[in-house]
């Protein structure tokens, strides 16, 4: 009788994907940089806050000497 010899040879190969990952970079960057900017801007006092009363007084005054341009007539709307 015939003795029948079975050579099973497997080959098994892993490969890791370490790139692709630059678009996440920049989003993550990005975001980084807005929260550092908003920080600064809330911390640091460069925008100025409303209060409410509604902010400072404006007083202006307005001086001449008088010799202002003549008054406008004003038509009593009578017929034409």
């Amino acid at each position: 009788m015939s003795d029948a010899t079975h050579n099973n040879t497997t080959t098994t190969t892993t490969t890791r994907d370490r790139g692709g990952n630059g678009g996440l970079a920049f989003i993550v960057g990005v975001l980084v940089v807005v929260v550092a900017v908003l920080g600064y801007v809330i911390f640091a006092g460069g925008v100025p806050v409303a209060t409410g009363d509604g902010g400072a007084d404006l007083n202006i005054t307005v001086q001449g000497d008088g010799g202002g341009a003549p008054a406008a007539e004003v038509s009593g709307g009578g017929d034409k």
